[in-house]
């Protein structure tokens, strides 16, 4: 078995895929609306089969994200190298994205970044 695919509901559809295929190299597919319900979507593809499903719709209430929460957390999404790592963290920075942590080594032995973007949400950059 694998998993498919991820979904997220954001309030900014077309800022959040421009994020996904700048930054991350993922490739969209055409926009999806729901005209009757107003629900709109894309689905961002990755080199490696990955797929991330974002969606919006009028009445989504975005709430507030602690870092420390229960349920999904983030995404992490592998660069291939360290260098590729630092490289991708600094450009997201000088964006105007936070960083909040790395790049490091981690406890566990990852050497990664983490940064808050898309209303709230952490992205992980490893290796």
């Amino acid at each position: 078995m694998k998993i498919d695919h991820v979904a997220m509901y954001v309030q900014d559809l077309e800022k959040t895929r421009e994020f996904f295929t700048t930054f991350l190299n993922g490739t969209s597919n055409a926009l999806y609306h729901n005209q009757r319900t107003g629900f709109q979507s894309y689905f961002i593809s990755f080199d490696n089969g990955a797929r991330l499903e974002i969606m919006t719709r009028p009445d989504i209430v975005d709430g507030p994200k602690a870092l420390t929460r229960t349920g999904f957390v983030h995404v992490a999404f592998s660069t291939g190298s360290k260098e590729a790592v630092d490289t991708l963290t600094k450009r997201l920075q000088q964006d105007g994205y936070e960083v909040i942590s790395g790049p490091r080594t981690t406890g566990d032995g990852y050497y990664e970044s983490c940064i808050v973007a898309l209303e709230g949400n952490q992205i992980e950059i490893t290796v």
